[in-house]
């Protein structure tokens, strides 16, 4: 809603000039939307067009870059020159950071001609007279990438941001989308706007599809439930694989599995268990325990050092779970990716979020997408090798208390633990609510009885 009402303005500034000039206002030239991919930037571009009546030029910036010297710069100035030609008009510029990037920042010689395009860009960007009707829009994902120069006033004077929908927003684009599909009046889209937390709008158009086609693979005539679950598991686990034949194998899953499911169900900090399976994916997955995130935290992006605590300890669930049941010397590799996600989460805790005994410093930057060339170059510590090792040693102990923490967990509910993976085996899907209410009868409870992590043996120096 925030990036509709900026750009209802920039409607205005086409259709009504005059009431922002008769005053001395100037007409911003640029707009940058920045946002995730599939956040729908060149669609609110062309809604804008559509709104304000005017021509839409678009094209992406990768299209300006050529092997040639100097195509780019002439693909530039023609484009321009076209627009002003139909001006009053919108340029828009797909993943300008293709062409936007820091000058100076390649490590090849191969840079010339994207910085010349660049140059050009930032010359006709300059050309632009006062109120000449011509706006730009550009979108991309990098703004941290983009030269210093694009982003001064003068140029890209605003920048929206195109952020990912909260459940609102999920569930009136999951209406938009089931308009053209025969939908079961018993499926509530609300309900599958909660299931999908961090979505775009293009993953919920694709989610959609995938059900329309499940729903044509079992020749029903309209989207069931099951056909939407069984889509939603095809776009975040992979394709469904053969059942498992093997007894052996497939009670390791099961402990590994309800392990997860367990341990998130008995503390109080972690997300919801949707399901828990022993039905193999397309990759390698032989199951999975999928949890519905909890909305208020994915919306805000505000995570409590409880809360980490409380993943990091379910990641470590299903490699506790082998620990109990079949001691230290059958353990597997199956936890491989567990242990690469505790070990991920337990670094930037000690290192950006300043939770552990050494303080609230910022040891290292954000290091989930490197800047090739610029960044890469950089990468060099800022502290001593005592600092290198008192970090290691304090992500190692944070990695540690997550692994007791779930294995005091599941020791102290083993016969819980035995009868849920016998229950698994059998059935090979339990649901989040079923699996709730067998823990909350061995509990002895009407209400779920969970157990706190800070109560726990995992916590931070």
């Amino acid at each position: 809603n925030e990036a509709k009402d900026e750009l209802q303005e920039v409607v205005a500034f086409l259709k009504q000039p005059d009431r922002f000039t008769s005053i001395g206002a100037r007409i911003p030239r640029g707009v940058l939307l920045v946002g995730p991919p599939g956040t729908g930037k060149t669609l609110l571009a062309r809604a804008v067009a559509g709104e304000a009546g005017v021509e839409f030029f678009s094209i992406s910036a990768s299209e300006f870059v050529e092997l040639f010297v100097g195509v780019g710069a002439s693909r530039v100035r023609d484009l321009f020159r076209q627009a002003k030609q139909q001006a009053p008009c919108i340029v828009f510029i797909d993943e300008i950071d293709a062409v936007g990037r820091q000058r100076g920042a390649g490590i090849g010689g191969g840079n010339d001609e994207r910085e010349q395009t660049l140059n050009q860009l930032l010359t006709e960007m300059d050309g632009f007279e006062d109120n000449s009707g011509v706006i730009l829009l550009a979108a991309t994902n990098r703004p941290d990438v983009l030269d210093t120069a694009l982003l001064r006033p003068g140029r890209f004077d605003r920048r929206v941001l195109v952020d990912l929908p909260d459940r609102r927003g999920r569930e009136a684009i999951l209406n938009v989308h089931a308009r053209t599909r025969p939908i079961s009046s018993e499926v509530d889209l609300a309900a599958w706007a909660r299931r999908t937390p961090g979505f775009s709008g293009a993953d919920l158009a694709n989610l959609l599809n995938e059900a329309a086609i499940v729903t044509a693979r079992a020749q029903k005539q309209c989207i069931e439930d099951n056909h939407i679950m069984d889509a939603l598991e095809r776009v975040t686990m992979g394709l469904p694989a053969a059942p498992l034949q093997d007894s052996a194998k497939k009670r390791l899953i099961a402990y590994h599995e309800v392990g997860h499911a367990l341990v998130a169900t008995l503390l109080d900090q972690a997300s919801d268990l949707d399901k828990v399976t022993v039905l193999p994916r397309s990759g390698g997955v032989g199951g999975f325990a999928s949890l519905t995130p909890d909305e208020e935290v994915v919306d805000s992006g505000l995570v409590t050092r409880a809360r980490l605590q409380a993943r990091m300890a379910v990641s470590m669930g299903g490699r506790a779970a082998e620990l109990v049941v079949f001691g230290k010397q059958e353990i597997t590799v199956g936890a491989s990716s567990d242990i690469e996600t505790v070990t991920a989460t337990a670094r930037e805790m000690v290192t950006r979020y300043g939770f552990s005994s050494l303080g609230p410093v910022a040891w290292e930057g954000n290091q989930a997408e490197v800047f090739i060339g610029r960044d890469w170059l950089q990468q060099r510590p800022t502290y001593s090798k005592d600092t290198a090792k008192a970090l290691d040693e304090e992500v190692q102990k944070l990695a540690k208390q997550a692994l007791a923490t779930a294995c005091t967990l599941l020791s102290g509910h083993r016969p819980l633990l035995d009868e849920l993976t016998d229950a698994l085996i059998e059935q090979e899907t339990i649901g989040g609510d079923q699996f709730r209410a067998v823990v909350d009868r061995y509990q002895g409870a009407t209400a779920p009885v969970r157990d706190s992590v800070r109560g726990l043996p995992n916590k931070a120096g």
